[in-house]
């Protein structure tokens, strides 16, 4: 595919539709001009177009002439957006969603067979430090490779099954909220032991960052590299021993479970009361 005359269009410019918005420019794969987001939201729209993207109302519009096709909206809202976009839809468009709960079958029961990939990737796109899962229905080998490659450049890529995106909606998106919620109590922590906020929150940062890239680079279980810093009576074990007394590991587990349990849910209503 010719990279100058590609284009991409976003269905929907909230936080995710944003961020993906972000990285592609950010990762130097498509210019502003190649890039057309979709938005009802008067605030929405003015905040995108104060970013500097362009911005239309019309699905429709935005559709015609685009390699890409993001939908990129609630649940709800799936129905009626695939019910307006599915005439302006054409044959040789590659169709992503990063709509939860919404399957390959129920996207094919909207749009027809066409490629399709089911993707899961967090707000970081916009940093390019993305975790991406993705699933693919009716895809060439090629056009795989393509989508791979585009996400690769946004952070780390994992191509699962499709009966693994709820969790990886968990781990994965979910999970960067739940990352940072335990940035913020270690930076509420330092405050309380003497630091000012700023530099509380940059030291907290900073660790969290070095502790991801030795799990990432070493390939190591946390638990060896725990092992490194917990010395025999020391401060460190024993303040790990009192998170855990509290039911820090446990409250973690049942979060991601509650999450979970609850993405099963929507997942398992019929299509049409998206």
């Amino acid at each position: 595919m010719d990279q100058i005359n590609r284009k991409v269009a976003i269905l929907g410019g909230g936080n995710l539709g944003t961020s993906l918005a972000k990285g592609l420019l950010t990762s130097g794969q498509f210019t502003v001009d190649q890039i057309i987001l979709t938005e009802k939201r008067e605030s929405r729209i003015n905040l995108l177009r104060n970013l500097g993207f362009r911005v239309t109302e019309n699905n429709q519009e935005a559709v015609t002439g685009a390699n890409f096709v993001v939908m990129s909206v609630k649940p709800q809202q799936f129905a009626s957006l695939a019910e307006e976009v599915a005439p302006a839809l054409a044959p040789g468009q590659i169709l992503l969603s990063t709509v939860t709960g919404v399957t390959h079958k129920d996207i094919e029961a909207a749009l027809g067979k066409r490629p399709v990939f089911r993707i899961m990737p967090n707000t970081a796109l916009e940093i390019c430090e993305s975790m991406t899962c993705i699933s693919s229905r009716n895809a060439t080998h090629e056009s795989e490779q393509l989508i791979v490659a585009l996400f690769e450049k946004m952070g780390m890529v994992l191509v699962i099954p499709e009966d693994m995106m709820g969790a990886a909606t968990v781990v994965g998106a979910c999970g960067i909220a739940f990352a940072l919620r335990f940035m913020r109590a270690m930076s509420q922590g330092g405050i309380e032991i003497g630091f000012n906020s700023e530099m509380s929150q940059l030291i907290t940062a900073q660790t969290v960052k070095g502790a991801a890239r030795l799990i990432i680079e070493s390939n190591n279980h946390p638990e060896s590299e725990i092992d490194k810093v917990t010395t025999p009576q020391g401060i460190t074990i024993s303040g790990l021993n009192e998170m855990e007394h509290q039911g820090l590991s446990s409250a973690v587990i049942r979060g991601l479970m509650t999450s979970f349990n609850k993405l099963e849910g929507l997942s398992s209503k019929p299509h049409k009361s998206y």
